[in-house]
């Protein structure tokens, strides 16, 4: 069998995972995103740990097809340009593809991670019978990806689904990105953090609001519950804007489970326009935190024709 390489670029954590033709993750590992240093010298250790997955996972580079890459907006995925994401600030017009086709002399493609994931989901996760379904992944920032009419809607240069920067409450203050109350600015991973630091005064991760929320602290029920009216109204928002079968819900906050799903569902119900919108499935992700990685792989499938029930526009 022959396999691929997938990378799945964030503002914390690069993973990358070697995935068969079948679909299957096979071998995996990940490395932090180092901010402090420039994007070509974390390039180099993004190398490194690819070099040193593909020679312990018993492999040879004779078998790998390509690379794909799935990295946070805005980025040009016809040029191959990571131009300059919020999430990675020092990022600015960073020829990956190119810098990785020399290395390794194989195919290299790059998409919007939100789109590979959402190739993912498709492929062999939760909206795998669904032609209209929207990926939404809630973690260090906020993305989606839009599958409709049977195909990947990326836009003109791979950037649509930034539902991130969505306008939400302007009452919030400053978002990374320069405008107001931004809908990641409030209800991302990073978001919750910032905010429950704020309200405990002292520095805590999302992870440890949520174990405090689910043994009842009361100093970030008010938070957490606020936030789910957030993500519900964005989930409802795309509800409307794009009129899916199905939203699926990934990323790091998704692993709170039932009260987020709960509660999205209910907001759905309650506020979505059409009555068929208030009857849309809202559910998580099949393919729990692999689906970033197992979508880039799916980029250079998809390339081969071995995905020819799915397309890219």
């Amino acid at each position: 069998m022959n396999y691929i390489v997938g990378i799945d670029i964030g503002g914390t954590k690069v993973a990358i995972g070697i995935v068969g033709e079948d679909g299957k993750l096979y071998h995996h590992t990940k490395i932090a995103t180092d901010l402090s240093i420039s994007p070509k010298e974390m390039i180099h250790r993004l190398s490194e740990a690819i070099n040193h997955l593909v020679k312990t996972s018993g492999i040879s580079f004779e078998q790998v097809l390509g690379i794909g890459i799935g990295a946070p907006g805005p980025l040009d995925s016809k040029r191959g340009i990571i131009t300059c994401p919020p999430n990675l600030p020092n990022w600015h017009n960073v020829e990956i593809v190119c810098m990785l086709e020399e290395l390794y002399q194989i195919p290299v493609r790059l998409e919007n991670d939100c789109n590979a994931a959402t190739l993912a989901e498709k492929w062999i996760g939760a909206s795998q019978n669904n032609d209209y379904f929207v990926y939404v992944t809630i973690s260090t920032g906020i993305g989606a990806g839009i599958f409709a009419d049977g195909r990947l809607i990326s836009g003109k240069s791979g950037n649509a689904g930034d539902i991130g920067h969505i306008m939400m409450d302007p009452t919030y203050g400053t978002c990374t990105c320069g405008q107001n109350g931004c809908f990641e600015w409030i209800a991302s991973g990073t978001a919750i953090a910032r905010q429950g630091s704020e309200i405990l005064g002292q520095s805590v991760t999302a992870e440890e609001v949520f174990t405090l929320y689910r043994n009842k602290d009361p100093r970030v029920q008010d938070l957490i519950n606020n936030i789910f009216t957030v993500i519900g109204a964005g989930c409802t928002t795309i509800v409307n804007a794009f009129d899916p079968e199905k939203v699926v819900i990934g990323g790091g906050v998704s692993k709170v489970g039932e009260p987020l799903f709960q509660a999205v569902r209910s907001y759905v119900q309650t506020h979505a326009l059409s009555p068929s919108g208030r009857e849309t499935e809202i559910v998580t992700s099949g393919l729990d935190h692999h689906s970033g990685t197992i979508g880039a792989a799916a980029l250079l499938l998809q390339d081969k024709g071995a995905l020819d029930e799915i397309s890219v526009h």
